[in-house]
């Protein structure tokens, strides 16, 4: 049976019986709250993505505490021991090596879990970088997509970068440095290169970058660049403009030839887009 709680009666922090979910700061380590410092002093534990990394923080801000690692490689060997934990009236602090834990890592698992165990979960608010990101560029953000990190396969993520191109909402998107430039390589080919974009790298930090403002001026300022730092970006929903007056059964009949005769329906998709002015998402989701 879960337990009903109201936060007027959370007075003292941290409780037992509670996994608490931190959110630690993206980069400048001054915007760690006085709430979180507190809850990460007196927990009974803290369970954090890489140990060396939250010993910066808490060198930085005197706390000393018992560290467990909890990552995406041992998350279900240790869920089971942190509930153990929870049930034996301790207090846990679970923290990610940047942002908010259960954002692209494990914690959403843990969350789960321990709910359904009756337990109580409680987020400490912190830092997003999807959000700083999102309220930093300048788009449209009383509504969003946040997709973290596109799938590799290559299936799964033409499928998405298909049905991102054909979002009307601002979409936030996680890539790491060393395949940034092939994720805007394939933004360009299912958005076109006039799309609004914006690259944010280091937020929060010193070298903090905003780097747009469309994918074609994107992919020119990377071109000769080694990538570095941490990668979030912020690209503009579809205004729905029609594409092109090219008659649509006509390209379902040559998608399905050319398909037929061995192309995959990305390459067929990609030939048929060039050949007609049009993006390769329209053709690609042709029925």
């Amino acid at each position: 049976m879960k337990n009903n709680y109201s936060l007027s009666h959370r007075n003292q922090e941290p409780e037992s019986r509670v996994l608490y979910m931190v959110g630690t700061p993206i980069g400048n380590l001054n915007d760690l709250s006085y709430r979180a410092i507190n809850i990460l002093k007196n927990v009974s534990l803290i369970a954090c993505e890489d140990t060396r990394h939250t010993k910066k923080i808490m060198n930085k801000f005197n706390i000393s505490n018992k560290l467990i690692s909890f990552n995406k490689h041992n998350s279900l060997s240790k869920i089971p021991k942190i509930i153990k934990d929870l049930k034996e009236n301790k207090s846990i602090a679970l923290v990610s090596d940047a942002g908010m834990p259960g954002i692209c890592d494990p914690g959403e698992d843990i969350a789960r879990a321990v709910k359904s165990e009756g337990l109580d979960v409680i987020c400490i608010p912190g830092a997003c970088a999807a959000i700083t990101a999102l309220i930093s560029s300048g788009m449209p953000s009383s509504g969003f997509v946040f997709e973290g990190f596109l799938p590799k396969k290559k299936n799964e993520r033409e499928k998405i970068l298909s049905e991102i191109s054909q979002y009307e909402k601002t979409t936030i998107i996680f890539e790491s440095p060393h395949r940034l430039k092939k994720l805007l390589r394939e933004l360009f080919e299912y958005c076109g290169g006039e799309r609004e974009i914006i690259i944010t790298r280091e937020l929060t930090k010193k070298f903090e970058e905003h780097i747009g403002n469309t994918i074609n001026n994107a992919i020119n300022f990377f071109e000769e660049q080694e990538v570095k730092g941490e990668i979030t970006i912020v690209l503009k929903g579809s205004e729905r403009r029609k594409e092109s007056k090219c008659d649509e059964s006509k390209l379902k009949n040559e998608l399905k030839e050319l398909i037929e005769a061995g192309l995959s329906k990305s390459s067929a998709s990609k030939y048929l887009a060039k050949k007609n002015g049009v993006k390769k998402s329209l053709i690609y989701n042709l029925n």
